[in-house]
């Protein structure tokens, strides 16, 4: 992707430069070289002889060196900058055929001077180029009011005026164009951004809890293989069942359209408590939770029951849920500093309760052990 380069200064505000105008944008600024007819006429009716030739071969120089300003943007932007020198002396180089132009087509020539002060305002910074428009500005109002036979008619003051503001409008859309891309740019990264931790947290909150079971079962069976070999074999089935399970949750993540199921949770809760010779005390029925909220509560059971299988060292785990509040109880050791309280499956828990606009708490339990409870937002009530 192009970044936007900056200026020998550090300024971002070069509009031409930043942008960098079309292979044909030097069409377009050719239309405005109509009224360059001004001098050529007046070269032609008051000149003769070499005079009207250096006449006419000056004010075509100075078409050319406008043109031509245009390639110079064009290559300066894909290069990413144009040295400070350069931007004054071109403006120099200019002002110069500009002058040239003066004696042999008369007051007319200061017709260049409009063609200069758009090219400054492309060029400069724009405090620079307000102050360089300025300039060219009493230069044409003093000279029409000093030079013999010119005629203060304030004609190309106007248009010197009006040619740097047209200019500067165009510098500022420009500008906000740029960022406006910019911040366009922006949101699209964080939306990237956002969508890997929220695959991270998907991943982490899914093979926590099935790889801690099958662990857990794993080791059961280890246990059972000489004096149960029966209840190992199952423990062993269980396992695999596990691991097939878990595969097709991290499939289902990954396709982004993954749920969980509520009642699902406590199925699989109860079996693993089970299987860590945990006492489970667990709802039977989830029918009193309404829709919205049995996905977030799937995710506090998952991740709350895990927390108690691999950290708590408890004896029991209850599970108490009601309408808009679920909470997961244990008697073990309870939170520890920088522990579990804060690990990454409680701080994807409490993304999750946030963007639900539920509430999260986590600490002591009141008999000893470990509480984690969401509470959701209030249940609407049906007429």
């Amino acid at each position: 992707m192009k970044t936007t380069p900056t200026a020998p200064d550090g300024t971002a505000e070069r509009v031409g430069m930043v942008a960098g105008p079309g292979r044909w944008a030097w069409l377009a600024a050719g239309i405005w070289l109509f009224y360059l007819s001004q001098p050529l006429q007046s070269v032609a009716e008051k000149r003769s002889g070499v005079v009207q030739v250096v006449g006419f071969l000056t004010i075509i120089l100075f078409a050319a060196s406008y043109l031509a300003f245009f390639g110079v943007l064009r290559r300066s932007a894909q290069a990413g900058t144009l040295p400070r020198w350069q931007r004054f002396g071109y403006l120099a180089l200019m002002l110069a055929l500009c002058l040239l132009m003066i004696p042999t087509a008369g007051q007319t020539g200061l017709t260049g001077l409009v063609y200069i002060s758009a090219v400054g305002m492309m060029l400069l910074e724009i405090p620079a180029s307000i102050i360089f428009v300025l300039a060219l500005l009493a230069g044409a109002e003093i000279s029409m009011r000093v030079v013999p036979g010119w005629t203060d008619d304030g004609s190309y003051g106007f248009a010197i005026f009006l040619g740097a503001l047209a200019v500067f409008g165009m510098r500022r859309a420009i500008q906000r164009s740029i960022e406006l891309n910019a911040a366009r740019q922006d949101m699209a990264e964080l939306a990237v951004q956002e969508e890997r931790n929220r695959f991270a947290r998907d991943l982490h909150d899914i093979l926590g809890h099935s790889l801690t079971v099958i662990t857990v079962k794993a080791e059961l069976a280890g246990k059972l293989i000489e004096a149960n070999p029966g209840r190992a074999a199952a423990e062993v089935a269980d396992v695999e069942s596990l691991a097939r399970a878990a595969l097709a949750d991290v499939r289902a993540a990954v396709a982004g359209y993954r749920e969980l199921s509520l009642a699902g949770e406590l199925v699989s809760a109860r079996a693993a408590l089970q299987a860590a010779a945990i006492k489970a005390d667990l709802p039977t029925t989830v029918d009193e939770v309404p829709e919205e909220n049995r996905e977030l509560f799937a995710w506090v059971v998952r991740e709350g029951v895990t927390n108690v299988v691999r950290h708590s060292g408890a004896k029991r785990c209850t599970i108490r849920i009601a309408a808009a509040q679920i909470e997961v109880l244990d008697d073990g050791k309870g939170p520890t500093p920088g522990g579990s309280a804060s690990g990454h499956g409680l701080i994807g828990l409490r993304e999750r309760a946030d963007a639900a606009d539920a509430s999260l708490q986590v600490g002591q339990n009141a008999g000893g052990g470990f509480r984690l409870a969401v509470k959701a937002r209030a249940v609407r009530m049906e007429p």
